[in-house]
């Protein structure tokens, strides 16, 4: 009986400190968490950004009498919804 509660004193002790670093991982991700708000934003705002600069130059060229603006279209669409796309694949890469 002894024995036992001596290994079950042991292995409780083992269980409360066997995980160093806790705190210090938790504050890293309150850390993380306050700064990536900023960078989902930032992807945001260049999503936007992409999405006019890439609508003028478009409405230029065809104004312009430039045929061929598929590829630009196609382009500045995706660059566009790729920047969307990157601030929830983050937040879902660092679990935020």
């Amino acid at each position: 009986m002894k024995f036992l509660l001596s290994v079950g004193c042991c292995l409780l002790t083992e269980v409360t400190f066997a995980q160093p670093g806790i705190a210090e991982m938790q504050q890293a991700k309150q850390d993380l968490s306050r700064s990536f708000f900023s960078a989902f934003d930032c992807c945001m705002v260049l999503a936007v950004l992409f999405g006019l600069f890439g609508g003028l130059r478009i409405y230029h060229n065809w104004q312009m009498g430039k045929d061929h603006i598929d590829s630009a279209v196609a382009g500045w669409f995706f660059a566009s919804f790729f920047m969307i796309l990157a601030g929830p694949f983050l937040r879902a890469l660092f679990g935020i």
